[in-house]
């Protein structure tokens, strides 16, 4: 499963990246579905990031690889809590 992220994710790279972004794969649990990525660059302060990760790359992702069930950014959930982001 996570290989199969990790191509997705080589796909849709250049799209975040046009934008002065990136996301980097921080953690893929097999067995919950959850994918953790960390979105930088732009990404961060941009108030569509959350409609990017959800409505874009969750959505990709899900349609893409079979048991994905949710993409989270570790990033922004370390910055609403005022932490550093988890590097895993």
């Amino acid at each position: 499963m996570r290989e199969q992220v990790e191509e997705v994710i080589e796909v849709i790279r250049p799209a975040i990246q046009a934008d002065n972004g990136d996301i980097y794969l921080r953690a893929v649990d097999e067995v919950s579905g959850l994918v953790s990525v960390e979105l930088v660059g732009a990404c961060v302060s941009c108030p569509a990031s959350t409609v990017t990760l959800k409505a874009g790359i969750e959505r990709i992702l899900k349609d893409r690889v079979p048991g994905v069930t949710e993409v989270i950014d570790v990033g922004q959930a370390a910055n609403q809590i005022g932490e550093s982001p988890v590097t895993l």
